[in-house]
């Protein structure tokens, strides 16, 4: 699959309303080493004042801290979208989509981004294509 074959599949069953749904709430994202570097690259923060500010430590992860019932990035949009977490960037066209209907529905209750209207199977059959491709998809 070609990036722009590849772009019109998620197209065709996903349209980012840019709504912020998806960063709020209590639950957050483990970021990797590389999403750390990427976000304080984009902020202009040293990597120990990026993990002072904005994240939380546990003894083997570093997650995005949770601030007014959000994401610590988000205000009124999210303010490190191009340097975003692999897993935000994923999301909602996440793998587990594909194991069970009642996750596509759950998922597309809360994103006004799904294409719903295509029904499981279909939204499905692409997101497999899709993810076939490309694991590590980022819509």
């Amino acid at each position: 699959m070609t990036a722009d074959d590849r772009a019109a599949a998620i197209a065709a069953i996903f349209s980012c309303a840019r709504c912020g749904g998806c960063c709020h709430g209590q639950t957050t994202v483990s970021l990797t080493v590389d999403d750390q570097e990427r976000i304080g690259q984009a902020l202009c923060l040293t990597p120990s004042e990026l993990r002072e500010d904005y994240l939380r430590l546990t003894k083997n992860e570093a997650q995005m801290q949770i601030r007014d019932g959000h994401c610590v990035f988000y205000e009124d949009g999210c303010r490190v979208h191009e340097a975003r977490p692999w897993r935000c960037a994923q999301w909602p066209l996440h793998p587990a989509i594909l194991l069970d209907e009642a996750n596509f529905t759950a998922i597309a209750e809360s994103c006004p981004g799904i294409k719903k209207y295509l029904g499981y199977q279909r939204f499905a059959a692409t997101l497999g294509a899709i993810l076939e491709d490309d694991p590590q998809l980022s819509c």
